[in-house]
């Protein structure tokens, strides 16, 4: 009989986590595999832990990881399926807003169609904020363009794939992981099923605007160097403005003097260079501060506790 993992990274889900559960027993009838259910504990300050506890002791094949600190959903995710031991893998979030009632037909997928991986992919973002909706879209256009990697606008985490998938996954050890880029870079047949997300049911997002957008250059800058060559590039357009800027102004004082004229938008145009400079830098440093991340092996989790420390 086959056996399914499905791994749930939580931070802070206390009142997700029974009803996550719940909701996720239910489809299980509905599968003639065995199934593991993995939750990954991130650090949380409220009582996500107590429940995982509660439902490892109670419900056979319920099983918990628990970080030291707050390691981040990539961390999470890392954990989880370092951890699962099924024939399939689910990654799927605890607050409902990736239906385990998708979990059989994703299952039934792989199972007839032959394929390496099912997901899920939202249709629409009516539940983004105006803003919100304009940078998501902006940036899966600005991706697509600058990576040769290709990535799903509106593409969940929600995806249930094969154990060679994973282990594919898993072979690359960066330390800066974005998980969505790396089930793409990896190839494989995927299926996409389109869906209409429903509200979160209880609870509060845990991403602001601010972790998305850093999430967002997390994503650029793992898989393009694009920034890089168009900083070199338009370091060289610059170089050509400045040259043909001397001539000017060279031509300008032997016909008509007045070589101090025009002072202002002298420092107009120095004040920008310098703005325009600054900014590559900037990019260029967010390279090297992913290298330098790489070049620690520092681990990328700690795990404190799981249901092995309390049987």
């Amino acid at each position: 009989m086959d056996k399914i993992s499905v791994v749930v990274p939580c931070y802070n889900e206390e009142e997700a986590i029974p009803i996550f559960y719940k909701a996720l027993r239910k489809e299980w009838k509905k599968i003639p595999c065995q199934m593991e259910l993995i939750f990954v504990n991130d650090g949380s300050n409220d009582k996500s832990l107590e429940k995982m506890r509660e439902l490892s002791q109670k419900e056979k094949g319920v099983r918990y990881l628990s970080f030291s600190r707050n390691f981040g959903k990539e961390a999470a995710l890392l954990a989880g399926l370092e951890y699962a031991s099924g024939d399939y893998i689910a990654v799927m979030d605890v607050d409902l807003q990736d239906p385990p009632s998708y979990l059989p037909v994703m299952y039934q997928s792989i199972k007839e169609e032959g394929i390496d991986c099912v997901g899920l992919k939202t249709r629409t973002h009516d539940g983004y904020s105006f803003f919100r909706r304009i940078f998501t879209n902006f940036y899966y256009k600005l991706i697509e363009k600058m990576s040769s990697t290709q990535m799903v606008p509106g593409a969940r985490d929600f995806r249930l794939m094969t154990k060679q998938m994973k282990d594919a996954v898993l072979s690359m050890k960066e330390y800066n992981r974005y998980s969505k880029g790396l089930f793409s870079f990896v190839g494989f047949d995927t299926k996409w099923i389109d869906y209409d997300a429903p509200e979160r049911k209880m609870g509060s997002s845990k991403w602001s605007f601010w972790k998305l957008f850093r999430y967002a250059i997390e994503a650029i800058v793992a898989f393009s160097t694009t920034p890089l060559v168009l900083s070199s590039f338009i370091g060289i357009l610059f170089c050509f403005v400045a040259f043909l800027m001397i001539l000017f102004i060279i031509i300008k004082t032997l016909l008509w003097g007045d070589p101090v004229g025009g002072w202002p938008s002298l420092a107009c145009i120095i004040i920008f260079v310098s703005g325009v400079q600054l900014f590559f830098f900037g990019v260029i440093g967010e390279y090297l501060s992913k290298t330098y991340l790489e070049t620690k092996k520092r681990p990328i989790y700690i795990i404190k506790e799981t249901e092995k420390d309390i049987k």
